[in-house]
């Protein structure tokens, strides 16, 4: 004698409000190093070749101010512990 029983795809699920687990929260305060480079107007600017050689170092352009005939590009990253 054999018995059959059927499993229902997708299985039903359960019912009411399921549990929900909540993230732990960690607070800390990020700090930053900074860095500065200025140009003369006349040389141009940052090549790409430069720009992607800071941002391999995970600078990342945070301003750029023009000072008369020269140009100050400000870079910050997250320091490290």
């Amino acid at each position: 004698m054999s018995a059959r029983f059927e499993i229902p795809f997708p299985p039903p699920r359960p019912s009411g409000p399921e549990p929900r687990m909540e993230p732990p929260v960690v607070a800390f305060q990020p700090r930053w190093e900074y860095r500065e480079i200025v140009r003369e107007i006349a040389e141009g600017l940052p090549s790409t070749a430069e720009l992607d050689a800071l941002g391999a170092e995970h600078w990342e352009l945070a301003g750029i101010a023009p000072a008369g005939a020269r140009v100050h590009f400000y870079f910050k990253r997250e320091r490290g512990p």
